[in-house]
């Protein structure tokens, strides 16, 4: 990470609402940071992960993104719940279980880890500036 990155943070209720919050903020600080066109897919993939985050955890829950050298972007989201997400094959009638799939496929590196209450899950996106 280089010195002085921008870093941007938030914490939200584990409340239905927070999802599209997440996505406004997520939105606007990529657009104050001149990353137009890793929006939609950065909003798409909190999206993704602060849904997974409500469905299973009660406490609040965190979005950091950091702007790393190199042309990348990582994107971390938190919750208190220990248990790391599980990738799953969705069948064609699911209506859910694609969310890491896609964050699999449209990030170039993407992971978990345990953190001294809860875990936060993280991916990196290729950014131009």
């Amino acid at each position: 990470m280089a010195s002085g990155s921008p870093i941007a943070e938030w914490s939200f209720p584990a409340d239905p609402g927070s999802v599209r919050t997440a996505r406004a903020m997520v939105r606007q600080a990529l657009s104050d940071w001149g990353l137009e066109s890793s929006v939609d897919v950065a909003v798409l993939l909190v999206s993704e992960l602060v849904t997974n985050s409500l469905r299973y955890a009660s406490g609040p829950i965190g979005v950091r993104m950091v702007l790393l050298s190199g042309g990348g972007l990582l994107v971390e989201v938190s919750d208190p719940l220990p248990d790391p997400p599980q990738e799953r094959t969705a069948a064609p009638d699911d209506e859910g279980g694609r969310g890491l799939q896609l964050v699999a496929c449209t990030s170039r590196r993407w992971g978990t880890r345990r953190g001294k209450s809860g875990k936060t899950v993280w991916f990196e996106l290729s950014v131009a500036g």
